[in-house]
This record gives structure tokens, C-alpha cells and sequence, in this order.
């Protein structure tokens, strides 16, 4: 218990920012300090605690056993004082205070346009956003961290209450040099012989693209992982493969034509956005609002921005 009192809030908020971007360089950039300075406050974190918090396995930042543990329960200490500052904040009103949404990698393309026009609205709100996969918002969900996710599929593994916000297509794309670029309507099994390019195991993307190969009884020839749907894009644009991705992170390509849609049977793969939030999490006046924002204009945001990137097909 007598290290416990040693510990400051400022200490945990490093602690955290460090293991959520699992680099001292990065975590500093984010926190406005020097990597002196966040090293620093690690290394008297861990003389306080008594263990060591982060090892480098092949020049990977990585949690030790003691930093994991750690990690659970300072992200639910600021989460919780977060949630008394924003109680605090309620007093004043729906124009003010913080908000603090996670975004889903894939959102990052149309997200913050459209948590701008809601900044635009409630201008003394502070809007915080956080970017990361599936795993990780469903832990900063259960952490407390974020008031609001934006996601695809429903968080199930959570008690969270989740609901639908606008459709969201995936498409098939390739190279504007592939040979079946002004093909019409034909069948996944034409693809057989070519090289999907695919979002890492577990995300969201990757999960649409496994339904739609186990729907169609397809095998590609060959499966390359990717870290990133901007990896993917600058791949597929090199011709390195084709690949199914979120018809939202492709407006500027699509619009300069240096990605191409294939046009095949059952694309493109309607799926959902969905606005998430833990059952026992009292949203306060400001994340009311802006959740009730995003049930509103969400959809008729992404019909206006994408028109016509679907010739001859329905637009989400």
C-alpha cells in the first residue's frame, strides 16, 4: 500500500501513453514532453514500484508481467478521474466540457470531417480522439479511457449498448492497369490465380474478406498480410495484388483514379458503422449530444461524400 501513495496521476498518464504507442519517441511526441523527460518518469515509476515495467524483446518496447497488470488499473484510475471531471464539467451544460471518441483505423477517413461539424456546433467542447484497431478500443471501452467508439462490428464481447449509424460497403479493388478492370459482373472464382492483399488477423476488414472467401468456397492463390489499409492501397496500386477494402477509405483514389473497383458478383459487401458505448458508462450531457449528432447525420454525411463512387450501384 505505501508505494501506492507515491504513485502521481502524472506518472500513470505517461505509463499508459508510452505502453498504447509501445515507444518512449512517439509517447513523448503525444505528451508535448522530451524523451527525457517521459524515461525520466518511467524509470522513477518502476524505483517506486520495484519492478520493471517495459523490456525490448528483438528492439520491441514490450509490458513485462508487472506492466501489464499495471496497465489495467491505471487506464481505470484516469478513466474514472475522467469521468469526475466530466461529471463536473455536466454542471455546466451541453456545450461543454470532454468527450473523448475511439475510432476505428478504417474511420479515420471520414471521422474527424465529421466530428468537425459537430466541434463546430458545441465549440466549447474538447473533443479528444483515440485511433486504433479492434483490440484496442475494446480496451480502452472496458478501461474506461473513451466515453464513445466508432466501429463496424458490435463490441459482443462486452456488456456495451451499440447502435447502427450509417452502412458501410466494402469493394474489391485492384491496380487500374488489372485486365478485368472493365469487366462486368463476374464471378470471385475469376480471381483465383491472384494474390489478396489483407489487414492483419483479428481486424474488422480481414474479418469481411475471411466471410466472403468461406461464402463463395474460394481460396486465393496467395495471401500477403498488411499492416495498414494505406499500406494495402499503396500495394494494390504498385500491382503487388488486389484486396477488399472499406469503399470510405478510398474516396481520393477512387476520385484520381489510381485504385480501380472490380466489378464482382455480391460486391459491394454492405456492412454497418456502429456507435458503441459500455452499458454502465453514464454518458454526460456533451457525449449525449454528440452521440445523438452521430445518429443523426452520419449516414446522409457518407451518402453525400462517396456519391458516385459506385457507378450504376447504390451508394452507402
Amino acid at each position: 500500500m505505501s508505494f501506492l501513495r507515491s504513485l502521481t496521476l502524472r506518472q500513470l498518464q505517461i505509463f499508459v501513453t508510452v505502453a498504447r504507442h509501445a515507444s518512449f519517441v512517439r509517447a513523448a511526441e503525444a505528451l508535448h514532453l522530451t524523451q527525457p523527460a517521459v524515461s525520466m518518469q518511467i524509470k522513477q515509476l518502476e524505483s517506486v514500484v520495484g519492478l520493471p515495467l517495459f523490456e525490448r524483446v528483438s528492439r520491441q518496447l514490450t509490458l513485462t508481467e508487472a506492466g501489464d497488470r499495471l496497465l489495467h488499473h491505471a487506464s481505470r484510475i484516469l478513466g474514472e478521474v475522467k469521468d469526475a471531471e466530466d461529471g463536473l464539467q455536466a454542471v455546466k451544460g451541453i456545450d461543454q466540457g470532454t468527450i473523448s471518441i475511439g475510432l476505428i483505423s478504417t474511420a479515420k477517413y471520414f471521422a474527424p470531417k465529421l466530428l468537425a461539424s459537430y466541434s463546430e456546433r458545441y465549440p466549447g467542447v474538447d473533443v479528444r480522439i483515440a485511433e486504433g484497431n479492434r483490440e484496442t478500443l475494446l480496451r480502452l471501452l472496458q478501461d474506461n479511457a473513451i466515453d464513445l467508439a466508432l466501429m463496424g462490428r458490435p463490441p459482443r464481447e462486452l456488456d456495451a449498448v451499440s447502435e447502427p449509424i450509417a452502412a458501410h460497403p466494402h469493394v474489391i479493388v485492384a491496380s487500374p492497369r488489372h485486365p478485368l478492370r472493365n469487366a462486368e459482373r463476374f464471378d470471385l472464382q475469376e480471381l483465383r490465380h491472384e494474390t489478396f492483399l489483407l489487414r492483419e488477423p483479428g481486424s474488422g476488414t480481414r474479418t469481411v474478406a475471411e466471410a466472403m472467401f468461406k461464402h463463395h468456397l474460394f481460396s486465393p492463390a496467395r495471401v500477403i498480410t498488411l499492416g495498414s489499409n494505406e499500406t494495402i492501397k499503396q500495394a494494390v496500386m504498385a500491382g503487388m495484388g488486389i484486396s477488399l477494402l472499406s469503399l470510405h477509405t478510398l474516396s481520393l483514389e477512387l476520385r484520381t483514379r489510381e485504385i480501380a473497383l472490380l466489378d464482382v458478383v455480391g460486391t459491394p459487401i454492405e456492412r454497418v458503422w456502429h456507435i458503441a458505448h459500455m452499458a454502465s458508462k453514464r454518458l454526460m450531457p456533451a457525449g449525449e449530444v454528440c452521440r445523438a449528432f452521430l445518429l443523426e447525420h452520419a449516414a446522409e454525411y457518407l451518402a453525400r461524400e462517396y456519391a458516385g463512387l459506385l457507378p450504376g450501384r447504390r451508394v452507402a
